[in-house]
């Protein structure tokens, strides 16, 4: 039989053909539009054709392309530029927190915060099953660890589960009846190994004074009861709709195998450890989830890389889920530095303790970990505050990088304080620095709880954004949500200027608006994995865009903080609007 071979030119004219009769559905001229592609960064509109970005340029270029079906709209000079990305959110557990009790790092006195945890319970949003909790509280109430018992323990709060977790999420303090919950008391105090004896505080004589940290948050967090699948549901569509609203359309979740309750620093998930990704699920098949979700699972410091083969069982379970990648593994490098709880990792130790900190991974073996990771085509995002740990995260990247040249974008987040001997080091071995600027502040957590503790080295190189981008590091945008807020113009004015309300935070580190615009859209595209499909408005890509209420390239860094998200758009349609 002779077989039928097409003439492959009337193929192609075919195809030809079909793409010109495809109609372009949106086209945004007459504006100042940013479009994060370095080959043509600033043009004046914008054709979108089935959720993808058919082309950028000229008004005249791009209204050659309006058909008969096309939608118009003229931007009258506004500012459109990529949906913002933010390369470290902790997206479900803040919009639980947006419906929960909240103190949003306010410091009240305790009878004030008593009477606050009074109508929190009669209203129900300190409840959380038989426990009352309220979040986003200052880490300076944990000085306040033995008031906090004296108030907390007796009268009306005696048989009543009550913990306060800071807005860290490192850090909290819990009562009698939940540190009784977690098997925490004086006996436990006396056998607890020397790495888990600084994470519970203790009172003079040996008993727990309820101020917990890391590890030993984990005890009584394992012990909280976990919200609803409607509760944790809520909660996701509140926080996809807030970051909406902002401009955000796109997040790394750094922790997406963990849900609330589950302890974090010793997790050593099984198959069944999935965490909020049920949730990210069911938001994805009700239509709602208007947004990329990169979806990270964390691995235990110290594991080996057979413990990789669990990780991949609970990723084969979530894949192919409309708007969920999940593309590699977060491991916790250390803790926080703030007084009291000082468990992240220095080089030189706290000057008050004189102890480093607290290492959660093997300098020996985490090469080994994180060149397995490498090898298997993931990321690895890599949590690391103290300067001991930023060098050792990046000596476990070095491993990986000697033994091949993947490509694939490793990182690491917060990078507090950072020896001046690591800046050099970020760009050859190819790892970016995604960093929460708007925490670049002088307040009362750098100045008070920070500076009396670390050497004056470390303190003058703490966030050091200018100093890893001279040295041509690759900065990406992060909030860390609900530590703080995940506006991306109140970070990128905080970067610029470094003002808090008690000076200027090592004003040497200050970074350019330029930086800051490609750090929240190509560059956080790239550090969540995604920057082949985000993060630029450039031809084939997804129509992800946002218009403002002001010129973000010329105003100045006040405005710059203030400004406001009018439209968001994802895949080519309008998911928020602002009320006007």
């Amino acid at each position: 039989m002779k077989r039928f071979i097409p003439n492959l030119l009337m193929v192609a004219v075919s195809f030809a053909s079909l793409e010109a009769m495809a109609a372009t559905d949106l086209v945004l001229f007459n504006g100042k539009i940013f479009t994060a592609d370095r080959n043509q960064p600033k043009v004046q509109a914008l054709a979108v054709q089935d959720g993808k970005v058919l082309q950028v340029g000229s008004d005249a270029q791009i209204k050659a392309l309006i058909e008969s079906g096309t939608q118009v709209i003229d931007l009258g000079g506004k500012t459109l530029m990529p949906g913002l990305i933010d390369s470290h959110s902790h997206a479900i557990f803040g919009g639980l927190e947006m419906v929960s009790a909240n103190m949003a790092d306010e410091v009240v006195e305790l009878d004030e915060l008593e009477k606050r945890l009074r109508a929190w319970r009669d209203d129900g949003k300190a409840k959380h099953g038989d426990v009352l909790s309220v979040a986003g509280m200052s880490s300076a109430y944990w000085a306040q660890a033995e008031a906090l018992g004296k108030k907390f323990n007796s009268g009306e709060w005696a048989d009543v589960g009550v913990v306060f977790t800071g807005s860290d999420h490192h850090t909290a303090w819990a009562n009698n009846v939940m540190l009784k919950r977690g098997g925490i008391d004086a006996a436990l105090l006396k056998t607890l190994p020397d790495a888990e004896k600084d994470t519970i505080g203790k009172l003079a004589d040996g008993s727990p004074n309820g101020f917990l940290v890391d590890a030993g948050w984990d005890r009584v967090a394992s012990k909280m009861p976990s919200p609803s699948a409607a509760d944790m549901l809520k909660a996701a569509q509140t926080a996809v709709s807030y970051n909406n609203s902002l401009g955000i359309t796109a997040w790394m979740d750094p922790a997406a195998n963990a849900a609330p309750g589950e302890p974090v620093f010793a997790l050593k998930p099984t198959e069944k450890t999935v965490g909020v990704l049920p949730v990210y699920k069911a938001l994805s098949e009700s239509g709602g989830m208007t947004a990329h979700v990169a979806a990270l699972l964390v691995a235990n410091g110290k594991s080996v890389p057979a413990d990789l083969d669990t990780l991949d069982k609970v990723r084969q379970q979530f894949q192919g889920i409309p708007n969920l990648t999940l593309p590699g593994i977060k491991i916790f490098a250390d803790g926080v530095i703030e007084y009291p709880a000082q468990s992240a990792a220095m080089i030189d130790p706290y000057t008050n303790s004189h102890k480093p900190g607290e290492l959660l991974i093997d300098p020996k073996h985490f090469g080994e970990l994180v060149s397995a990771i490498d090898q298997r085509g993931w990321l690895v995002h890599i949590h690391a505050i103290g300067d001991r740990a930023v060098r050792e995260s990046l000596n476990g990247i070095a491993q990986a990088r000697k033994d091949r040249q993947s490509g694939v974008p490793h990182s690491i987040t917060h990078l507090q304080i950072v020896n001046p001997k690591e800046f050099a080091r970020f760009k050859p071995l190819d790892v970016i620095a995604s960093m929460q600027l708007l925490w670049a502040s002088a307040d009362d957590y750098t100045t008070d709880m920070i500076k009396p503790y670390v050497s004056a080295q470390a303190f003058r190189y703490q966030y050091p954004a200018h100093s890893l981008l001279t040295q041509g590091a690759t900065l990406s945008g992060a909030s860390d949500w609900p530590v703080s807020t995940p506006n991306p113009f109140n970070a990128m004015a905080q970067a610029m200027t470094r003002v808090g309300p008690l000076g200027v935070l090592n004003a040497e580190e200050r970074i350019d608006r330029e930086t800051m615009l490609y750090a929240y859209t190509l560059n956080a595209a790239r550090t969540i994995g995604l920057d082949k499909q985000i993060g630029s408005l450039s031809a084939g890509k997804q129509a992800d865009f946002i218009v403002v209420d002001r010129d973000v390239f010329s105003v100045d860094e006040k405005a710059l903080h203030d400004t406001q998200v009018l439209q968001t758009w994802f895949a080519g349609r309008q998911v928020y609007a602002a009320t006007l």
